[in-house]
């Protein structure tokens, strides 16, 4: 069994000590530091290389955003950004997910939600599930509409079946019910999937379905 190593940043130590206890009793996961601010998380992250990092918004020093921004962009990272929040659907979750937040959770989520937040982000799969894929990323869309788009080229880039795959993920479709939708076998959509963030240079399938939108390619009145 592959452990899943979690970095957790937040200013509050009883939310950082309580997060540990319960991710520390999952077998396949293990807390591998702390850090209490954002300097501290993208320091910690740097030295730890761990698989998840479990980020606050709201710290001193440096917010979340920004350290979500740094930690995505380091050269060597390989860390996927799980957002905690406060509130479902706020504002700053949709700076997070442009910034290459990987998906949010929050703060009050069970023991369990926390758990398979984690092996869901780190597998780097969609959000939390594809109805909150649909619901977070539409949302995100509307409202950050004003904000500069990637370059159009990059979805020159895919051939017809990818552009046609991408659509598919952005608007919150599993691997299997792309495949259903598209008769073809599941893997050959893995496949896709996997070439799909080679070429645009995407780390998973959420920041995927951000390009999708920022892009055009798929419009929130798709849903």
């Amino acid at each position: 069994m592959t452990t899943i190593r979690v970095l957790i940043a937040d200013d509050q130590v009883m939310v950082r000590q309580g997060f540990t206890v319960l991710l520390d009793a999952e077998p396949d996961i293990e807390v591998v530091g702390q850090a209490v601010d954002g300097l501290d998380a993208v320091a910690r992250a740097a030295e730890l290389d761990p698989d998840v990092v479990l980020m606050d918004i709201r710290m001193p020093e440096l917010g979340g955003i920004e350290a979500t921004r740094r930690i995505a962009e380091a050269p060597d990272s390989r860390a996927k950004v799980l957002v905690l929040t406060t509130f479902d659907l706020d504002e700053y979750v949709y700076e997070a997910l442009r910034a290459g937040a990987s998906g949010f959770l929050l703060k009050d989520a069970s023991a369990a939600e926390l758990a398979q937040a984690v092996r869901v982000v780190a597998a780097g799969e969609a959000l939390l599930a594809p109805n909150i894929t649909k619901r977070l990323i539409a949302e995100f869309s509307r409202i950050s509409g004003t904000a500069p788009a990637p370059s159009q080229a990059r979805i020159g880039e895919l051939t017809e079946r990818e552009t046609e795959v991408l659509s598919l993920v952005a608007r919150g479709l599993s691997n299997a019910e792309i495949a259903g939708a598209l008769v073809v076998a599941e893997q050959t959509v893995k496949t896709h999937v996997s070439r799909i963030l080679l070429k645009l240079g995407l780390r998973d399938r959420t920041q995927a379905a951000v390009f999708a939108y920022d892009t055009g390619l798929v419009r929130p009145s798709g849903h």
